[in-house]
C-alpha cells in the first residue's frame, strides 16, 4: 500500500532515513526489491519522498535490512503522518530526523535563503562559534554536531551546489556569541565565503523604522527544480517544516522585500569587515 502524496518535508525525510539505512546495508535497491516482491522503481520513489509508504510497507523495508527493533518502530511512526504537508519537531527524536531532513534538502535544493536575525547561519558558522551556539548540550554530543555542521557546508562546493543568499541582520554581525576573538573569526569566515562563486551575503541594517519581516523571527526557504519550496523555522525547543503552499509563497515574497532593504553585496562585505575589525581590535 502507498500513499501518493509526496514531496512533503517529513516524507522527504523519510525517504533519506530508508536510503540511508539500505546504503548502510550495503543494499542495492534491485536487490532489495525482489526480496521485498516488489519493483525498484517503486522503492526509488520511497527514498526519494515522491511517494509515501504505508507504515507496514516502512516496516517491511527497514526489517529485510536488519535494522533495530528501536529504529524500525522510529521509522514506521515516522510514516504514519508523512504525508501532511506541514510537519512540527519537538522530541528528541525529532531532532535527528530534523537533521536528516535538513541535510536532504541542502543536497537537493537549488537555492537556499537563509534569513538570519540573531545568530550566523548555520552553513556560514566556523568550529568555535557553533560550540558557543551550542552551549548546555553534552561534550560528546556537540563535537558531533559541529563536525555535521561543519561537513554539511560541503554542499556549496559540489558541482550542483545550491545558490546561497544569507540575509543577516545587523544585531547578528555584532552579537559577540563565544567571545570578541571568536567572534571575530567568525566574520573573517563569513567574509571569505561571501566571495565564493553561488553565495550571496546581505546585511540588514539596525535602525529600521518601518516593519519588515526580518522583525518577526528567522527562517529558511529551500527551492527546488521541480518541488514547491519548504521552509524551516527553528525555534528554542522545536523546529517547524512548512509545504503549505499559501504558506511558502508569503516567505517568498517576504524574502524579495528584505533583498529590497538590504546593503548591496559589495557593501554588505565591507560592513562585516568593519564589524570584524571592530571584535579584533576589542580582542587585543
Amino acid at each position: 500500500m502507498t500513499r501518493t502524496t509526496g514531496g512533503t518535508p517529513k516524507a522527504r525525510a523519510l525517504g533519506a532515513e530508508l536510503r540511508e539505512a539500505r546504503e548502510n546495508a550495503g543494499r542495492s535497491l534491485r536487490a532489495l526489491a525482489q526480496e521485498l516482491e516488489t519493483n525498484h522503481v517503486k522503492l526509488m520513489r520511497y527514498e526519494t519522498g515522491k511517494s509515501v509508504p504505508a507504515p507496514e510497507v516502512v516496516a517491511a523495508f527497514v526489517t529485510a535490512l536488519g535494522v533495530s527493533a528501536t529504529e524500525r518502530d522510529r521509522l514506521v511512526e515516522m510514516a504514519r503522518d508523512a504525508d501532511t504537508p506541514n510537519w512540527l519537531t519537538a522530541d528528541r527524536a525529532g531532532v535527528h530526523q530534523e537533521l536528516t531532513a535538513l541535510i536532504e534538502f541542502e543536497r537537493t535544493a537549488t537555492r537556499i535563503t537563509n534569513v538570519a536575525t540573531g545568530l550566523i547561519p548555520g552553513l556560514l558558522q566556523t568550529s568555535d562559534y557553533a560550540r558557543a551556539v551550542m552551549r548546555g548540550k553534552p561534550v560528546g554530543e556537540v563535537e558531533k554536531l559541529v563536525l555535521m555542521r561543519l561537513g554539511r557546508r560541503e554542499v556549496l562546493s559540489t558541482r550542483n551546489a545550491p545558490r546561497l543568499t544569507a540575509i543577516i541582520s545587523e544585531n547578528a554581525l555584532r552579537e559577540p556569541i563565544g567571545g570578541p576573538e571568536v567572534m571575530a573569526d567568525q566574520l573573517r569566515k563569513v567574509e571569505q565565503i561571501a566571495e565564493w562563486e553561488g553565495v550571496d551575503v546581505r546585511v540588514i541594517r539596525s535602525g529600521s523604522t518601518v516593519w519588515h519581516p526580518g522583525h518577526v523571527g528567522p527562517f529558511v526557504v529551500f527551492e527546488f527544480p521541480k518541488a514547491r519550496p519548504i521552509v524551516h523555522l527553528e525555534h528554542y525547543r522545536s523546529s517547524a517544516f512548512l509545504y503549505n503552499p499559501g504558506l511558502a509563497e508569503e516567505y517568498v515574497d517576504a524574502i524579495t522585500t528584505l533583498l529590497s532593504l538590504a546593503l548591496d553585496p559589495a557593501q554588505s562585505i565591507a560592513f562585516i569587515a568593519e564589524r570584524a575589525h571592530e571584535m579584533e581590535a576589542i580582542a587585543k
